[in-house]
C-alpha cells in the first residue's frame, strides 16, 4: 500500500539541487537539508558558523510554515556540521530556536558543499 504524500516547495527558500524541499506523509512533514543560503541572493550567509546556522534555521522555519507546520512542531532534527568545534554554538542556537520541548537531535560531522558549515533537516508534525 502506497503512503499518501504531497510534495511541498517553498518560494521563500533556496533549492540548490534536484530534490523535493519537503514531503508530507499523513500528518508528518519531512524536510530536505536547509543550508545557510540567503534566499534573495543565493549566496552563502557569511563565512562563519553562526551566520550560516541562523540563516539555515530561518530557511527551515519558512519551509515548515509553507508546509503547514512550524519549528514548535519539529520532533526530530538532524544538524550537519563541518567542524566539531561548532557544537557549543550549535547548542546555544538550538536552545534559542527550540526554547520549549526541543526535538530529538542527531549531529553528524560531515563535509558539506559550497563552503557550507551547517545544514539542518527535520521531521515535523503538521498543524491540526
Amino acid at each position: 500500500m502506497a503512503l499518501p504524500e504531497e510534495v511541498i516547495g517553498s518560494p521563500q527558500v533556496p533549492k540548490i539541487g534536484p530534490y523535493s524541499q519537503a514531503i508530507r506523509v499523513d500528518n508528518l512533514i519531512f524536510t530536505a537539508g536547509q543550508a545557510g543560503i540567503v534566499p534573495s541572493s543565493g549566496q552563502v550567509a557569511g563565512g562563519d558558523f553562526e551566520s550560516q546556522a541562523r540563516q539555515a534555521f530561518a530557511n527551515l522555519r519558512a519551509l515548515l510554515e509553507d508546509a503547514g507546520s512550524s519549528l514548535e512542531r519539529v520532533v526530530k532534527a538532524t544538524c550537519y556540521i563541518a567542524d566539531p568545534a561548532a557544537f557549543g554554538t550549535l547548542n546555544l542556537l538550538f536552545a534559542e530556536f527550540f526554547p520549549v520541548a526541543p526535538p530529538v537531535r542527531s549531529t553528524p560531522v560531515v563535509a558539506l558543499p559550497r563552503g557550507l558549515l551547517f545544514s539542518i533537516d527535520a521531521i515535523a508534525v503538521a498543524n491540526p
